[in-house]
Parts: structure tokens; sequence; C-alpha cells
């Protein structure tokens, strides 16, 4: 037993602690060691005989203290407590839709859509000033025009010249997220290098068109092996080359097509349906030459371009055409800017004026602009 005089401090301390605390309180009650000073602090990194050790004492005692918990440096004044937190399930993120080239351009997806009545570019737009063909045509026939007068003094290379305009003129049409689009392409073969005769311009072709461009539904775009069917097209076209008897030509097309993707690559189909000409008709023969079908696939893999386009008669294959596009930004750094263009064509109909005569032709040049 504790003597007398040597228990009266502890009881006093411990009446000083309980006072107004209930018995269980009380007993629950523990004295927290005092916290190292900052001199103590000291004098124990100090007394580390290894540096790294000793180093790594300091850091902790000097470090910044981070904002990440999971980062935070220990300390040694760090009192370390075990709780638990409570289960939070993840939130998956939403991932956008993958982008997709044909989405882009025809604006198929809402958050593509832009202003109507902003003239946009459609087919390519380029200058060739370089045009070789295999069989230049200086005597071009029609089985309703006859022979036009022949011209000995053209050349196998001419320049071949592109400009192609798009608008969209209704937006939301009919069907959710359809849109009416007007187009116009002129495409130009220019003697540029044919002196004796002053550089005429050979042929030039007009095209205006009008384009109803349906998205397909996003339940129903989903195919095997990667692929997606992105939409489907109908149109009218008409195509003349503006000149008089006996070089007039023209002729109008109903069309319907649609387009498939799968990553950098896409695919369309489109089926022209010419109506019934008159009599005075400058080129009855000509769907039998240049076909009724085009097939064009297309590849963009980084900075280059790619396509390849082939139009065909189910029943006369050995006739219709082969075209081949390839392009390169001559500075890569401005992907947007002018673009080396190669294209390659073999077949009928590289013009209206050429649509019965069979040529092989290369042309070089640039890209001019694409927006």
């Amino acid at each position: 037993m504790m003597p007398a005089r040597a228990a009266l401090p502890c009881l006093m301390a411990l009446c000083t602690v309980g006072i107004g605390l209930s018995a269980p309180q009380a007993q629950a009650v523990t004295i927290a060691p005092r916290p190292a000073t900052a001199e103590e602090d000291h004098q124990r990194c100090a007394k580390q005989a290894d540096a790294a050790l000793r180093l790594a004492c300091y850091d902790a005692l000097f470090a910044p203290r981070s904002a990440d918990p999971l980062t935070a440096p220990a300390t040694p004044a760090d009192v370390v407590t075990e709780t638990t937190a409570p289960s939070v399930a993840a939130i998956p993120a939403v991932s956008p839709p993958p982008t997709s080239a044909l989405s882009t351009f025809w604006e198929l997806r809402r958050s593509d859509k832009r202003k109507a009545f902003v003239v946009r570019t459609y087919q390519p737009n380029f200058l060739l000033p370089l045009h070789v063909t295999s069989d230049i045509n200086r005597q071009p026939v029609s089985p309703t025009r006859g022979a036009a007068p022949l011209r000995p003094n053209f050349k196998g290379v001419e320049a071949k010249m592109q400009v192609s305009l798009r608008v969209k003129v209704a937006e939301d049409l009919l069907l959710p997220r359809a849109d009416l689009w007007a187009t116009y392409t002129q495409r130009s073969m220019w003697q540029v290098w044919n002196q004796a005769d002053s550089a005429p311009f050979r042929s030039t072709d007009y095209q205006p068109e009008l384009k109803y461009v349906v998205p397909v539904p996003d339940g129903m775009s989903a195919l095997p092996w990667g692929w997606s069917w992105r939409m489907v097209d109908v149109g009218f076209a008409h195509q003349s080359n503006g000149q008089s008897v006996p070089l007039s030509r023209s002729w109008n097309r109903l069309y319907a097509g649609t387009a498939f993707e799968r990553g950098d690559l896409s695919l369309q189909v489109r089926f022209n349906r010419r109506p019934r000409e008159g009599s005075q008709d400058d080129n009855p023969d000509l769907t039998r030459f240049v076909g009724n079908t085009e097939l064009t696939a297309a590849w963009v893999p980084g900075l280059s371009t790619a396509s390849l386009t082939w139009r065909l008669h189910p029943k006369n294959l050995q006739n219709g055409s082969v075209q081949l596009d390839w392009t390169y930004p001559v500075d890569s750094s401005e992907p947007q800017g002018l673009r080396w263009y190669l294209q390659l064509f073999s077949g009928y109909g590289e013009s209206l004026l050429d649509y019965n005569h069979r040529q092989t032709s290369l042309g070089l040049g640039l890209s001019l602009f694409q927006f």
C-alpha cells in the first residue's frame, strides 16, 4: 500500500483531469505524450551517423506538405490513424464517338453540324499543269452530232484543273439530321502548252447537283469486322460542256448511294439512273461507255490521302474507267495548305467530250484549297 503522503499528488492529478466527467468517461481519458520540440527534432536528425539517413530525416522535417495525401512526406510529428473511408463506385468515363471523316465532311452527327448557307469544298480542287495522255482526242465524235473538225495541233501534254464547291441549303429536312446540299463542279482540259492554237481550253464540263444526305441511325450503323454504315444519299445531277453542235455533250441523272467506314478507310457506292432522252440527245450511248455505277475507296492514313474510283456498267465491264488520286502536303506542318496532287486515269470519260474515247493519262500538280 502506498503511503498517504506519496499518494496525495497522484490523487490530486486524477481529480484535476476528471473534473466534470462521469466515471466511464474518466476511465477513458489518456494523456498524450508531449510533442517533440523543433530543437529536439534537430538533435535527433543530427545524431544520425549515416549521411543518407540524416538527409532523409531533415527532408521529413522541412519538405513542404503536398496537397495530395498519397504523396505527402511523413514527418516525425505525424500521427497516423486508420480510418475506414466509405466505398464509392467509380464512375465510368464516357468515351466520345469515334472520329469519322465521313461524319465530319457531311455533318452526320449533331456534334458535326455547322451553319447552313456557308460555302465549302466538295470534290478535290486542283491544278495539274503537267497532264500527259496516251491518246489526245483530236476529233470528237457522237452518234447524233457526227464528227467535229480535226484539230491536228492538239498536244498530248496539257493542263487539267477542277473547282468544286458545296453549300448546305436545308438542315434536318424531313428526317432527323438529314441535310440538303447544293454542289457545283467545273473541270477543264487546257491546251496551255499548245502555242500554235493560242492555248485554247479543249473542254470544260459544268455540273450542278442537288444531294440529300441521310445519316444512318446509331442503332443500325454497326457492322461486322469493325465496319460502320454511315449514310445514304440520293440526288440529281446535270452535266454539260456548254458547246455548240457538233461538240455539244450533256446528260442528266438521278442517283442513289451509300457509304461505309472502318477507321481510315471508307467505301462509297453510287448507282446512276439516266432518264430517257429525246431524239436530239447529244450522246445517247454515254452510259454504255462511262458506266452507271461508281465504287470509290478512300484512305486517309495520316498526312497523305488516296482514293480509287471504279466506274463501270454491269453489262459492259470492258468499258468504264479507273482513277487513282493521291495527295501529300507541300509543308507537312500545314496539312490544310497546298498539297502535291497525283492523278492516274485509264478508260472512257475523263471529260464529257471524251466520253467514248479511251485513253490513259497521268497528271501532276497541286491541290489548291480545302475548307
